[in-house]
C-alpha cells in the first residue's frame, strides 16, 4: 500500500514536471508567435510608407532599394537566426530611411507620411516587447532543458535547444548620427 501511494506520488511528480516543461514550450512558441505578428505588421507598413514618401524623395531610390531588399531577406529567413539578423538589418534601414525623410519638408509634412511613420513606430514599440516575452520564454525554457529534473523529462520528450536569444548586432548597439545620412 505505501509503495503504491510512493509509486502514484511519484508519477504525479513527474506529470507536473513534464506539464511545466511544455508549457514553457508552449510560451516559447507563444512568444515566437507574437514577434511574428509584430513583424509582419511592420513588412505590410513599409510598402505604404516608401510608397508615401518616394513622391517627394524621387532622387533616394537606393534607400527605398535597400529597404525592400532587405524586407524581402526577412521574408526569405530561413531559420530563426536569419530571419533575427535580416530583422536587424530591416531596423537599421529604417532608421536610415527616417533620418533622410527628415530633411524633406514637404514629406514631413505629409499626413500619409507621419500616419505611417506613426504607426511605424508603435509597431517597432510592440516589436521590442515581444523580444523582450521572447527572450524570457527562452530562458525559462532554456533552464527547464537544463535544470534536474525536467531536464531528465525533456530529454526524454526528445526537446532541444533550438531557440536563440534575440540580440542586436553589434552595430545595432552604436548610436545613430543622424548627420551621416542627411548629407
Amino acid at each position: 500500500m505505501i509503495g503504491l501511494i510512493v509509486l502514484l506520488g511519484l508519477a504525479f511528480v513527474i506529470y507536473l514536471v513534464y506539464v511545466s516543461v511544455i508549457q514553457k514550450k508552449n510560451n516559447l512558441l507563444e512568444a515566437l508567435s507574437g514577434i511574428d505578428v509584430q513583424l509582419k505588421m511592420r513588412l505590410d507598413l513599409i510598402p505604404n510608407m516608401l510608397k508615401t514618401a518616394s513622391k517627394y524623395m524621387e532622387h533616394e531610390k537606393k534607400i527605398f532599394d535597400e529597404v525592400a531588399k532587405v524586407r524581402e531577406s526577412v521574408l526569405n529567413a530561413s531559420n530563426y537566426n536569419d530571419k533575427f539578423k535580416a530583422e536587424n538589418k530591416l531596423s537599421e534601414a529604417i532608421s536610415v530611411f527616417n533620418a533622410r525623410a527628415e530633411a524633406y519638408p514637404e514629406l514631413k509634412s505629409d499626413k500619409a507620411m507621419n500616419k505611417a511613420q506613426d504607426a511605424l513606430l508603435d509597431v517597432e514599440e510592440h516589436i521590442a516587447a515581444a523580444r523582450r516575452f521572447y527572450n524570457s520564454a527562452v530562458k525559462e525554457y532554456k533552464n527547464a532543458l537544463e535544470i534536474f529534473p525536467s531536464s531528465l523529462i525533456a530529454s526524454m520528450l526528445g526537446l532541444t535547444d533550438d531557440y536563440p536569444f534575440f540580440e542586436a548586432e553589434e552595430k545595432a548597439r552604436e548610436a545613430i548620427d543622424v548627420d551621416d545620412y542627411l548629407k
